[in-house]
């Protein structure tokens, strides 16, 4: 759990890092390869790479380690720690409201500590990872004719799909049991995990590029949460302490449900302490 949530830290913070460096680098002339090109240049856009880089080590030695409901529940409070980060180094003024909700999610991640047991021991059927691969490349179609999409769901239905793609390499790595080169060459999940992250990248890239900031992380959150962590506890053996099921239920639904209330925090707030709610290419 301590993994699971360092590579939350390490996903909110680097938000903010990049979100600041964009800012800086913004000010230049140029298309978005001038920009990204500015943008590497900067110290924190770098540092903010870095930790995205440890974050994801992070995550998988917690994937390896406790189940992946409590995993994805931790990785869903990174919007929590944008949230803060951003209050401080971005000056964002938060609601009420927010400040509760950072509260909850904090209480429900607690709750989900308490009451999570080890890493389910089983490996799951033979088809999963085949399962996994076939919604990878469902995903990667997804973000090729996404942009073709349009309307107020566009956004919705892109971030659902970066969230089974980031779901998909929750599940795969589980999945992955030998790491010797030959074995990786001829397992599903090793091609699943690749090829989900990339089009959850993508899709994710793509709903913000058009749609609402709010609208594509909640979907994003409730992809990368339920679908996974139902396939930890169906298919893997994924369990709670004796007796502490609805703790970890409740912990569950509250991390996810704070996580939810901060979904504008998704991308990293603009200039002016405001969250992009429209259409711009990430920072």
């Amino acid at each position: 759990m301590v993994c699971a949530l360092a590579a939350a830290v390490c996903f909110g913070t680097a938000t903010v890092l990049q979100a600041v460096a964009a800012r800086e680098a913004g000010t230049g002339g140029g298309g978005e390869a001038a920009l990204l090109l500015r943008a590497l240049r900067q110290w924190r856009y770098l540092a903010g790479l870095a930790l995205d880089g440890l974050g994801f080590l992070f995550q998988i030695a917690a994937l390896r380690s406790i189940p992946i409901y409590a995993v994805s529940a931790a990785l869903a409070s990174s919007l929590a720690v944008t949230a803060v980060v951003a209050a401080r180094l971005l000056r964002v003024c938060l609601s009420g409201t927010e400040w509760g909700a950072v509260g909850v999610v904090c209480a429900g991640l607690a709750m989900l500590g308490l009451a999570a047991g080890p890493e389910g021991a089983e490996g799951g059927p033979d088809a999963l990872g085949y399962a996994m691969l076939a919604t990878a490349v469902g995903m990667l179609v997804l973000a090729l004719l996404g942009g073709r999409l349009s309307g107020r769901m566009r956004a919705l239905v892109l971030g659902l799909g970066a969230g089974f793609g980031f779901g998909v390499v929750e599940v795969s790595v589980r999945l992955i049991d030998d790491l010797a080169p030959v074995a990786l060459l001829t397992d599903p999940a090793a091609y699943a995990l690749l090829i989900g992250g990339g089009a959850a990248f993508m899709l994710l890239t793509s709903a913000l590029q058009r749609g609402s900031v709010t609208t594509a992380t909640a979907g994003m959150v409730i992809g990368e949460t339920i679908g996974p962590a139902a396939v930890g506890v169906i298919w893997l053996g994924d369990r709670t302490r004796e007796g502490l099921a609805w703790l970890a239920v409740l912990g569950f639904a509250v991390a996810v449900a704070g996580a939810l209330a901060l979904a504008r925090f998704g991308e990293a707030p603009a200039a002016g302490g405001k969250a992009a709610e429209a259409a711009g290419p990430l920072g």
